[in-house]
């Protein structure tokens, strides 16, 4: 079965097929660094993800770029108040993003494209523009001629017929009320960073960065185009019209959007109390893989409710296919093979793969990972699976984890490196020192944190085994002592058949 996505541009599923042999070239829009992302945008970027890594396991070549806004009357506002320069302000942002990144494996691009690292290319596309009459000046500032061009709203299906000419728009985001000239090159204002260009003085705005930095990168025509269904209009459709009136060619073949995420039912908003970036929510003791299985788990095109139940139900379905790893790895099974339940293996392998097919249906895909489960522990529970089954069921839970990535356990790893977690001296792990929900400001963009003196993985494993000699000598105080340590460490110990597992809260 072929991959097929829904193309906003021409409001239906399409099969997709890339434009160049087997290379699949695609601009997703990255974060406008004033900020902290919230977990709106990390919905949009999770999807992003899962889209480039289906591509990839589909076999696709993919040549995979991201923006990063850099200047815009966002980033401009916030480093005036902040009182440093533009550039020092919006670079903390930016490595904060791809920290968060790392939290969310998420993959990296080819490029991430800086919008400052690109005035030059820019100011030649407005020239270009300028050549063929769809630009033109007003005071120090430049405008792309709406009326000059006839396709205007293909993509976001609006309504020209109100549009005054001559009527224009300085700022970067508006609605669909405002239709008019946008601007291009805005003249500079008095203690705004600018550029002194062949055009004057001044500084891109918003949406000529993303067409310049597309068109450099993956071709005046390319493959992909993702982002929000909130830049559909005016930005992505600002970005249409300059791209192709200065190459005269369609700039982008599909263009795929995830719809938005509200908080509880609402919209999220920080004078409700319910506006979350990803810091906010690891502070309040919630793992990165939860969090990105909660923001996949909802198709693309749907929106997703995120709720605090939701990402503890999140984390027990990682935690439920994790155990199962693990009884696959660790539970000893009688010799042979049963071919039946390898054929199982094989058709969820392929049910999953049919739903990210399905305009990535992570839904369906997730769902057919969880009959096999459901299926295989039965069989285990029944003392019908056999030892050479084992491949197969491995076999298609590593598949699913190439699109999906929740299956590694190393949010821990993740959260040392990064400072939210203080490891345990060497040597102290029979006496543990705990600071129990201990809310700290820890100067790394983190509004809170819970800081916890934590157990390495080689830490607790020698804590397991001390604990089963205790067990095997008879000194069962000292194993439940030892049991309790690791609990106040955060680490829940199970004790099956096949060992003691263990993971942490």
């Amino acid at each position: 079965m072929s991959l097929r996505l829904y193309n906003t541009l021409s409001g239906q599923v399409e099969e997709f097929t890339p434009l160049e042999d087997n290379r699949v070239r695609i601009y997703t829009c990255g974060p406008t660094v004033y900020d902290y992302a919230h977990i709106g945008n990390y919905r949009t970027f999770v999807f992003q993800d899962i889209l480039r890594r289906h591509l990839k396991y589909r076999g696709y070549d993919v040549v995979h770029v991201i923006n990063l806004t850099d200047v815009d009357d966002k980033t401009i506002r916030n480093a005036r108040a902040a009182g440093v320069p533009l550039r020092e302000y919006t670079d903390r942002y930016i490595e904060a993003y791809k920290v968060d990144r790392q939290l969310l494996n998420l993959e990296e691009p080819q490029k991430f494209a800086r919008a400052t690292e690109h005035v030059d290319d820019m100011v030649k596309l407005i020239q270009a523009l300028e050549a063929k009459g769809f630009a033109y000046r007003n005071e120090g500032s430049i405008y792309f001629r709406v009326e000059k061009f006839p396709d205007y709203g293909k993509l976001s299906k609006i309504d020209l017929s109100g549009i005054r000419a001559g009527a224009r728009v300085d700022a970067d985001e508006y609605d669909k009320a405002n239709v008019r000239d946008f601007v291009l090159w805005k003249a500079p204002k008095e203690d705004e960073p600018h550029w002194d260009t062949p055009l004057g003085p001044g500084r891109p705005g918003w949406h000529i960065e993303c067409s310049v930095m597309a068109m450099k990168y993956l071709g005046e025509t390319f493959d992909i185009h993702s982002g929000g269904s909130d830049l559909i209009f005016p930005h992505h459709e600002n970005e249409i019209a300059q791209s192709e009136a200065a190459t005269g060619k369609p700039f982008v073949r599909f263009w795929v959007h995830a719809e938005h995420l509200i908080v509880n039912g609402e919209k999220m908003s920080k004078s409700l109390g319910n506006y979350y970036t990803l810091r906010d929510l690891i502070a309040k003791g919630y793992k990165p893989a939860a969090i990105r299985y909660l923001l996949a788990s909802v198709p693309y095109r749907k929106p997703l409710n995120f709720t605090f139940d939701g990402l503890h139900q999140a984390q027990q379905s990682i935690d439920r296919l994790r155990n199962f790893r693990f009884r696959l790895t660790k539970e000893k099974f009688p010799e042979g093979e049963n071919p039946a339940l390898q054929e199982r293996a094989q058709a969820a392998r392929e049910a999953f793969e049919e739903g990210m097919d399905d305009n990535l249906n992570t839904a369906k895909a997730e769902a057919a990972i969880f009959d096999m489960v459901r299926d295989a522990n039965t069989a285990m529970d029944r003392g019908e699976f056999r030892d050479g089954d084992r491949g197969a069921f491995l076999d298609t839970l590593e598949h699913w984890d190439r699109i999906f990535a929740v299956m590694e356990d190393d949010d821990h790893a993740k959260l040392v490196k990064f400072g939210f977690i203080k490891p345990l001296a060497k040597g102290a792990a029979d006496a543990i020192s705990w600071q129990d929900e201990q809310k700290i400001a820890i100067g790394n963009g983190y509004t809170s944190a819970v800081l916890v003196e934590s157990l390495t993985e080689e830490e607790i494993e020698n804590q397991i085994k001390e604990r089963e000699a205790a067990r095997r000598r008879g000194e069962y105080a000292r194993s439940d002592q030892i049991r309790d340590n690791l609990l106040k460490a955060g680490v829940i110990l199970e004790d099956t058949k096949s060992g003691t597992r263990w993971k942490r809260k």
